[in-house]
């Protein structure tokens, strides 16, 4: 683990020689690598009993990605950014998340850290990538990336928010058209009303997603009851 903060800041380093990262970037990139690895470590010491594994690696090096891009997003309020880096950065991450669950299963190392780990690193790319496209399109464009993050703050109120769901093949879908609507959106490879269109149809998606999961969760309730 301690290597992903070295292989972080080597990618901070990367992007500050070919890319004009400035300060606000470097900072933001480093402090992210370093509250990354802190609750890392705290989780691990908590819960984890066998190796790191090779899917949690897997998953450590798009930590070190999503890091580069929130990086270049953080520096983009200042200047402009190279897109087509951050693009590149952000979709690399995206399709790495579909490789660390096929590690998992194919290695049997499949724990429940890792997979939270996976999540969470998946909902922080989300939030980083909707608050870029944001920018442009508008503050509504914060709801893809918030959603989940309230999702969670509504089940500290509400316990029953915290079942376990079934598998949704629908689910993982909607999820992952959230990232691939967001990068094309930022990468500015469209005209700005048909990536409002997108971005708006993904969002709507997102919203019957969750709503049909907390649906889904009350009946539970309400049977369990």
């Amino acid at each position: 683990m301690t290597a992903g903060i070295g292989a972080q800041l080597l990618v901070l380093e990367v992007l500050c020689r070919a890319a004009g990262l400035g300060t606000a970037g470097w900072v933001t990139g480093s402090t992210f690598a370093v509250v990354t690895w802190a609750l890392l470590v705290m989780a691990l010491r908590r819960s984890w009993t066998g190796p790191f594994g090779p899917a949690n690696r897997v998953t450590l090096a798009r930590t070190v990605l999503v890091g580069g891009v929130t990086a270049l997003v953080a520096d983009s309020f200042g200047h402009r950014v190279p897109v087509p880096v951050l693009a590149a950065l952000a979709t690399v991450a995206l399709v790495l998340d579909a490789v660390d669950g096929q590690v998992a299963r194919r290695t049997g190392t499949a724990t429940e850290l890792g997979a939270r780990f996976d999540m969470e690193v998946d909902a922080f790319l989300i939030l980083v990538l909707s608050v870029y496209v944001a920018m442009p399109l508008g503050v509504w464009v914060l709801a893809i990336g918030l959603m989940r993050y309230a999702f969670v703050a509504a089940s500290w109120v509400l316990p029953w928010l915290r079942g376990a769901l079934p598998h949704s093949m629908a689910r993982k879908t909607v999820a992952a058209l959230q990232g691939i609507v967001l990068v094309v959106a930022g990468a500015g490879i469209m005209p700005r009303w048909w990536a409002g269109i997108a971005v708006a149809v993904a969002l709507a998606l997102l919203v019957w997603s969750f709503g049909r999961d907390v649906g889904w969760l009350w009946r539970a309730r309400g049977a369990a009851a």
